[in-house]
């Protein structure tokens, strides 16, 4: 009996570590959403950090939230690192290219709960509806990672972020009520 339980158990961590070292090396979270405004008008509120107060989901996490900017008051340059509770944690984002008003990328560099490194792209499309924004975020995954990632989907716990900031910023830019993000890619 006891046998058996333990060579059960083998196999179940087997088929998890199996399970595990067939996922993507790399996190992949892709969200937009259009927001009836000119590109013109929402470019400031991404490139300059400050402004991510207003629209970020993360900023609400923590009201006792330290904050340090740094570099340029806004674009290439600019930089925001945070610390706070264990919900927000603490890290450290860099504009790293800026390109007005279609696109930004950004340096994110997460130091807790756990150290992680992500390549953030904003890119703001005209439509006819307004300016379409897509939110997308890289990041590789080690095996730790990985591994986490068969119990728990970051991407979907990421996205809804993603999804929240995006209303939020459209609330920001129209002062209308929100309408939802778009999932176009998961990975």
């Amino acid at each position: 009996m006891v046998t058996t339980i333990i060579v059960g158990l083998a196999i179940v961590v087997l088929i998890v570590l199996g399970i595990a070292a067939t996922r993507s090396p790399i996190m992949r979270v892709e969200r937009y959403a259009t927001i009836p405004a000119p590109a013109e008008k929402i470019f400031p509120l991404i490139n300059n950090l400050r402004e991510w107060q207003a629209w970020s989901p993360w900023e609400r996490l923590d009201p006792a939230l330290k904050r340090k900017y740094g570099g340029a008051e806004a674009g290439k340059g600019a930089t925001y690192e945070w610390e706070g509770n264990k919900q927000a944690g603490k890290g450290r984002m860099q504009v790293v290219e800026s390109v007005e008003p279609r696109s930004i990328v950004l340096d994110l560099h997460f130091l807790k709960p756990w150290e992680s490194r992500g390549r953030i792209e904003f890119l703001l499309r005209p439509t006819e509806a307004g300016t379409e924004v897509v939110w997308t975020m890289e990041s590789p995954r080690t095996f730790m990672t990985k591994l986490v990632c068969v119990f728990i989907n970051m991407e979907r716990m990421v996205g809804r972020d993603f999804e929240s900031g995006l209303a939020r910023l459209r609330e920001v830019v129209t002062g209308a009520s929100q309408s939802p993000a778009r999932n176009s890619s998961v990975t």
